[in-house]
Parts: structure tokens; sequence; C-alpha cells
């Protein structure tokens, strides 16, 4: 008989956690207050707050005030951060097919990048990383990323040597070998000393991270336009977390996530041509490569990567594409 009144206890302890109001923890490493997905998740929060009649919203921790996008990523998994703003590059070791969107020279444009994340494809690789812990909540622009350095880069030759920073994902190691260059792989916090010491003779980036982002443009004053991939940025919520929302507030989340992508969007494009505008008139040097020559070496890349039926079976529907 004693059990009832144990039970319902629980039930009414589980029941007042859920009724409490939440500032959900999100982190980001980029150091501009008004950059695109630092803004974007502020958006997110006034959105949920509006949605939950202020009972919930999100705290933005940025310029990587809670640690380097790994560090982050492995506490959102365990439950000690609710939700991280990462590229997805960093999750290709968690979840399998996050490979996709990071391919070299997969997607054809912005427009074919949203109508293939937008849809069934981008649902598949989200519920790969609800099965490793993390509920992907969105899909946020990130633009091309190119080679920039302190010599000009023309064609795939040029890179032979070099040692380019890159992401810490294996598929960038395999990316940047293929281009004959020595890959190394660091944080993004990093890269600035990497440079100045030659420790790195290049990285490759986006406009924004290479412009005010960083200062990069200060010390490798060429921004080689090899357009290699257009990896997205991802919002990612902790599964321990989000399975203490009841189902209602988990739609509201989800909304909101969905509202800030539309304003992601349109904020990074604003914010791209600012970067573009600002690194040229610093004096930098926009180079137009043989971009033939770095597609043409990519194939063992794909046979890494894209070397299961299931994943080759990805690839295809996102080049079939329309």
């Amino acid at each position: 008989m004693k059990l009832v009144p144990t039970l319902l206890a629980a039930a009414a302890a589980a029941l007042s956690l859920t009724a409490q109001a939440v500032e959900f923890k999100s982190a980001d490493i980029h150091n501009s207050d008004d950059y695109p997905t630092v803004t974007a998740v502020k958006f997110m929060s006034e959105e949920l707050k509006k949605a939950t009649g202020g009972k919930h919203s999100i705290k933005v921790f940025n310029k990587g005030a809670l640690g380097t996008e790994k560090e982050t990523i492995d506490q959102v998994k365990i439950g000690a951060l609710d939700m991280v703003r990462v590229n997805i590059s960093p999750m290709n070791s968690v979840c399998a097919k996050t490979n996709i969107p990071v391919l070299p020279f997969l997607f054809r444009s912005v427009d074919h990048l949203h109508k293939v994340l937008d849809g069934p494809i981008g649902e598949e690789i989200a519920k790969d990383c609800e099965a490793q812990g993390f509920v992907l909540l969105a899909y946020y622009d990130s633009g091309a990323r190119s080679i920039y350095s302190k010599k000009p880069i023309k064609s795939v030759a040029d890179t032979k040597g070099l040692k380019i920073r890159v992401q810490q994902s294996d598929l960038w190691v395999a990316l940047t070998a293929a281009m004959g260059a020595n890959p190394t792989p660091m944080p993004f916090g990093e890269v600035m000393t990497a440079l100045k010491t030659g420790i790195i003779d290049a990285a490759e980036n986006n406009y924004p991270s290479y412009g005010s982002g960083s200062r990069h443009f200060e010390v490798a004053k060429f921004y080689n336009k090899t357009e290699h991939s257009m990896a997205p940025e991802v919002l990612l919520f902790s599964k321990i977390a989000w399975d203490k929302l009841p189902k209602a507030e988990q739609d509201q989340v989800r909304a909101a996530a969905k509202a800030s992508v539309a304003f992601n969007r349109t904020a990074w494009a604003a914010y791209e041509k600012k970067e573009f505008d600002m690194v040229k008139a610093a004096g930098v040097e926009i180079v137009e490569v043989d971009k033939k020559s770095f597609q043409d070496v990519m194939g063992p890349v794909y046979d890494k990567f894209a070397n299961t039926p299931d994943m080759k079976r990805l690839v295809k529907a996102v080049q079939d594409t329309k």
C-alpha cells in the first residue's frame, strides 16, 4: 500500500520539473555577437519565449566560452549542456550520415542545398544523429568554403605539400590529403596563431569566418575560390534534456528552431556580402581557381566516405534532387 504514495510523489516531482521555467544554455564558437548563427539562436529564444508565455528561453554563450566545438558536442551528449551550434563536420565521427553534406562539390547551388536539407534527406540525417543522443533542430547556412593562404593558389598543383588547417574530422583530413596537401586538424580558435607562427600555411573557411569572425585575412591575404564544400551549420539539442520536455514543449522548440532557419538564411546572405566587401577593401586578393582540377582528385574521398549502399543511395538522392 505504501507504494502508491511513493509513485504519486515521484510523478508529482517529475511534473513539477517540467513545469519549471528553463533558460536553455547554447554554445557557439564564433566571436562576433552579430554572426548569423549567434543571432539566429537569439531569435529562436525570442520565438520560444512568445510560444511558451515566457516560460522557456535560450542563453547563447558564444566566443567559445563553453569550449571548442568538439568539447561542447561531448557536453551536449551527456546532458551537461542543453544546446550547441556547430559546423556539421565535427559530427561526422558521431553520426555517419552527417558526412553526406560535407562531401566535396556535392551541392550545385545554395538553392540545391536548401532543397536537400529541408526535405527527406535532411530528416534522415537528423534521425541518424538522434540515435546517438542529439536532436538536430536546424540546418543553418554557412556559405561555400574556400582555401585562404599566404601565396596564391590557382590549381590543385599549388596545394601540394601545403600545411592546411582543417576541422577535426576524418573527412576533412581525407579531402585535403586528396589535394596533395598536409592536413592539420585543430580548433578554430588556434588558427590565427598557427598562421602567424608558420605551423600552417593555409586554412579554409567561408568569408565571414575568414573576415571579422577571426581576422585571418590580416595574415593570409589570398582567398582562393575553391568553393570545395557547402557544409552547413547544425543546431543540436541534448536528447537527455529533450526527453525531459513534454511533447507540446518539444513541438514549441521545433517550431522556434524552424523559424530561426528562415531568419538565419536572410541574415547570412547579408552578412556574407558585407564580409566579402570588407576583405576586398582590406586588400585581400580573390583568386579564381581551376575548380575542375580540384574536383578531379576527389574520387578517393567519395570512395572512403560514401562506400556503403546506403551512403551511395543518399549521394545519388542528393544529386537527383532538382
